[in-house]
C-alpha cells in the first residue's frame, strides 16, 4: 500500500516537502519548535481537521 501524502492530495513521492522546517525552507525540520513559537497559528489545531483527513 502506498502512503499518502501528507500535504498534497496524492501518493508519496518522496519529495519531502513535509520535512522542510517553516522558518528556513532550505534546511530539514529538527523538532526544534521554534516555529511554534513565533507563528500564532501552530499554537492551536482544530480536532476535525484530522478527522476529515483520516476518511
Amino acid at each position: 500500500m502506498e502512503k499518502e501524502c501528507l500535504l498534497y492530495d496524492r501518493a508519496c513521492i518522496k519529495c519531502y516537502d513535509c520535512e522542510k522546517c517553516d522558518l528556513d525552507s532550505t534546511k530539514r525540520c529538527n523538532n526544534c519548535e521554534k516555529c511554534l513559537e513565533q507563528n500564532e497559528e501552530y499554537r492551536s489545531v482544530k480536532v476535525e481537521d484530522f478527522i476529515k483527513k483520516r476518511k
